[in-house]
C-alpha cells in the first residue's frame, strides 16, 4: 500500500516578498528557493509553498476557512514565547483543550491562521478514556 511521505501546505499570498519575510523572520522558517511567483520554505517538518496571487480573495475574508494548518509541536509554550519575542501579532494565548491538547493560534499578515498544539500527557492518577 502506498504511504503518504510529506505534507506541503500551499497558500495564495498577495505580496510574496512580505510573506516570505514574515515566515523567515518571525516564524523561523528557512527559504529553500524561489522561482517566479513562488517561494518554498520549511521549518523542521512543516513544508510551505507560497504562491503570489495579488488578485485572490484575502484569507481573512474566508472566515473560519482561513485556518489552514494544525501543527503538532513538542514544546508549545516555548514556541509561543519565541513567536511573541519575534513580534508575531494576532496570537491567541496557549490554553489546555478538552481534547487533551495545549494549543495556541496565530494569524499571518495575509490573514491565514495556524494552530500549534502539544499533547497533554495523562497524570498518573488519571485513567485513560
Amino acid at each position: 500500500m502506498s504511504q503518504l511521505t510529506r505534507v506541503q501546505c500551499v497558500l495564495a499570498v498577495p505580496d510574496l516578498e512580505k510573506s516570505v519575510s514574515f515566515y523567515r523572520n518571525q516564524l523561523g522558517f528557512t527559504l529553500h528557493f524561489e522561482v517566479e511567483g513562488w517561494a518554498f520554505l520549511s521549518r523542521d517538518q512543516f513544508r510551505l509553498m507560497l504562491g503570489e496571487c495579488p488578485d485572490a480573495m484575502p484569507a481573512y475574508e474566508t472566515g473560519d476557512h482561513s485556518y489552514f494548518a494544525y501543527v503538532t509541536v513538542d514544546a508549545v509554550d516555548d514556541l509561543y514565547l519565541e513567536f511573541l519575542k519575534n513580534g508575531v501579532s494576532g496570537v491567541q494565548d496557549p490554553a489546555d483543550k478538552p481534547w487533551r491538547m495545549r494549543e495556541f493560534a496565530i494569524r499571518t499578515p495575509d490573514g491565514h491562521r495556524i494552530t500549534f498544539g502539544q499533547e497533554i500527557k495523562s497524570r498518573p492518577d488519571e485513567t485513560p478514556s
